[in-house]
């Protein structure tokens, strides 16, 4: 990438980081995690009609922010929507990279990984069914989502391989040519959910802007034909004229929230997680 490119997708990396982040997160928070007498914990929103025993369908949401940015509470908005419609949907705390160094996301995957197996392995308290579990994210975030539902895991006694995944502007492609690459440098065979497609990974459904300056569309169609190709599901929706961070509850007067919102329901629908006609 050019340096002209580098500076710019830096800069919108920086503003998208900035800008989603004031809302605080919805629901009972768990811990799921404790890393060096850090505290790691989830959000949950449950319908309101929820009660112990039930089975619902869920989504586990990561929040973006470059790896280095952000906190839990990005996907507030799509929470209390997806509760209303019958899901309990999950926000994730994760540790973020040190922006002074070009660690690879390890921190970020790990505490990913953990956090999915803690909800499949507290399904029963959370009223969840746990094989209707699916993840969502956006940016950074997107990557984490996308990764636990491509990067295949060995020797689980719980899965961390969700059932679906809803995927806003995902940095999914961490490859020779992809983002990220001055982290995971050789290494991106590990971290690329582009280069680990297989045929037991999860319906998807991809949301991108057209003037995004950090995942090209040709990047999300090859995804798409790649996962196709395997014998997946895969959705993509292209939003003309869009940035990166288009999709965020409070941009353009919600326009584009809805819009997103819309189509993650038909999705969802699509799959009997949540009536066909929600709105």
């Amino acid at each position: 990438m050019p340096n002209h490119r580098i500076a710019v997708a830096a800069t919108c990396l920086i503003l998208f980081t900035s800008s989603v982040f004031a809302a605080k997160p919805t629901g009972k928070p768990s811990v799921y995690k404790t890393v060096d007498d850090r505290e790691l914990k989830l959000y949950v929103t449950k319908p309101s009609d929820w009660k112990p025993g039930d089975n619902r369908p869920a989504i586990v949401f990561f929040h973006g922010g470059g790896w280095v940015g952000g906190a839990p509470g990005q996907f507030t908005e799509h929470s209390k929507h997806l509760a209303e419609h019958g899901m309990v949907a999950i926000q994730v705390e994760y540790r973020l990279l040190d922006r002074k160094n070009n660690d690879p996301p390890v921190i970020c995957t790990e505490d990913a990984l953990d956090a999915m197996r803690w909800v499949r392995s507290h399904a029963n308290e959370l009223g969840v069914d746990p094989n209707r579990i699916a993840t969502g994210g956006g940016s950074a975030g997107g990557h984490l989502a996308a990764y636990l539902g491509t990067v295949d895991q060995k020797d689980q006694d719980v899965s961390t391989k969700p059932n679906a995944m809803v995927l806003f502007n995902p940095v999914y492609d961490n490859g020779p040519d992809g983002w990220g690459k001055q982290r995971v440098k050789d290494r991106y065979k590990e971290f690329s959910p582009a280069h680990n497609i297989s045929a037991d990974d999860p319906p998807s459904i991809v949301f991108l802007g057209s003037k995004d300056n950090l995942i090209p569309v040709s990047t999300a169609k090859r995804f798409q034909e790649e996962m196709q190709a395997a014998g997946v599901n895969s959705e993509l929706r292209v939003y003309e004229g869009q940035g990166h961070g288009f999709f965020n509850h409070g941009r353009d007067k919600n326009r584009w929230y809805n819009e997103t919102v819309q189509e993650m329901d038909k999705f969802l629908g699509a799959l009997g997680w949540i009536p066909a006609n929600s709105k």
